[in-house]
């Protein structure tokens, strides 16, 4: 399942807008991601060729089981990487913006080993 950094953006995205709207559309990504609606509308497109989302006659947007997975993924990583920034003192805007960036790159192994010494240390 390889997907490149902005299919897994607008995926995490449709999970985030999906947890505060009742339906998802590409006009409501545009204005969370602040792009214009034909790029969302070119990448829905790509999404849908590639079986992660599925669109409505009406235009709403879900997400298929794979998209999810990937979704919940990046979003886990999101998370987990964000707070641990904070809780070294890292500023809120800064912890996110770079969270975003780490999300992409950091292998499974690496954000499993992450995650595990984390939850290592809250257990102490």
């Amino acid at each position: 399942m390889i997907v490149n950094e902005s299919a897994e953006n607008y995926l995490e995205t449709i999970l985030i807008l999906s947890k505060k709207l009742p339906v998802v559309r590409s006009v409501d990504i545009a204005n969370e991601l602040g792009f214009k609606k034909s790029s969302v509308s070119v990448a829905m497109k790509n999404l849908r060729e590639k079986k992660h989302i599925t669109v409505t006659d009406a235009g709403f947007i879900y997400l298929t089981d794979s998209g999810r997975e990937i979704a919940e993924m990046i979003y886990e990583r999101h998370e987990l990487i964000s707070s641990c920034l904070v809780k070294l003192g890292v500023s809120e805007k800064t912890a996110a913006e770079d969270a975003c960036r780490i999300e992409h790159v950091i292998s499974r192994e690496s954000f499993d080993a992450l995650k595990q010494h984390l939850n290592h240390l809250q257990a102490k």
